[in-house]
């Protein structure tokens, strides 16, 4: 039973990242808690999705743009590697709480404002987007949605949007695992799980590659705005 929660997440949570380019964590961690801290399940969330972020990054490389993303990714990276060692000490519950009345907010505004998402951040906006993003993802491994946000309104095309955010999840991961591994978050017991994981991850990012190479930045915003509107359920309810 604890392998079907590790391999079927992993191959759903790659499909969906590969068509949506966020939310892989967010489906693993509903079922990786089961079996695991949330501390170390947030971890190997994000070293199983390392070879799915990878590809995603190669393959849209030539749309990666290291100046829109060096900034956000510090700022980002800054507050996850504070927030890494709450998740030991904090009654979490409430802040979960509140993420996901923000998430259930926006997608409700995206979805009913047309133009929303035609037009960029204010500064503000942008920095509050970076710093929730990172402390969240400091806690659980999840800081996919507002910076998705982020990168969506910066971009102009499928390709463009796609090349920001998996090349600034692939520093994140790599950066964040390390903080992880030097911890002791992430020990060599979890191996058998993360090769799995990775196994499962990949065939879902070669069916979602499929699925989504005819589809343009119109028909992907919904389904954008719409994960993030179940990503903040989750947040409310489980």
């Amino acid at each position: 039973m604890d392998w079907l929660l590790i391999l079927i997440p992993a191959f759903f949570a790659a499909l969906v990242q590969g068509i949506t380019g966020f939310g892989s964590v967010i489906i693993m961690m509903i079922f990786f808690p089961a079996i695991l801290p949330i501390a170390e399940a947030a971890g190997l969330g994000g070293v199983v999705m390392l070879s799915c972020t990878a590809s995603l990054a190669w393959r849209y490389r030539r749309d990666f743009h290291f100046k829109q993303v060096i900034g956000p990714f510090l700022i980002y990276a800054s507050v996850a590697t504070w927030s890494v060692h709450l998740g030991r000490v904090l009654d979490t519950h409430v802040l979960r709480l509140l993420l996901g009345v923000l998430l259930v907010a926006l997608a409700l505004y995206f979805i009913l404002v047309k133009s929303a998402g035609d037009r960029r951040y204010p500064l503000a906006i942008a920095l509050g987007f970076m710093v929730i993003s990172g402390f969240f993802n400091g806690l659980f491994g999840i800081g996919g949605p507002l910076m998705a946000l982020y990168f969506l309104s910066l971009s102009t095309s499928v390709p463009t949007y796609m090349g920001n955010l998996q090349g600034f999840f692939l520093l994140d991961t790599i950066y964040i695992t390390s903080v992880r591994v030097a911890s002791g978050i992430l020990t060599p017991a979890l191996i058998p799980y993360i090769i799995g994981g990775i196994i499962a991850a990949t065939l879902g990012t070669v069916l979602a590659t499929r699925l989504s190479a005819k589809w343009d930045l119109t028909q992907i915003k919904p389904l954008i705005y719409g994960f993030i509107g179940l990503s903040g359920l989750y947040y409310l309810f489980f």
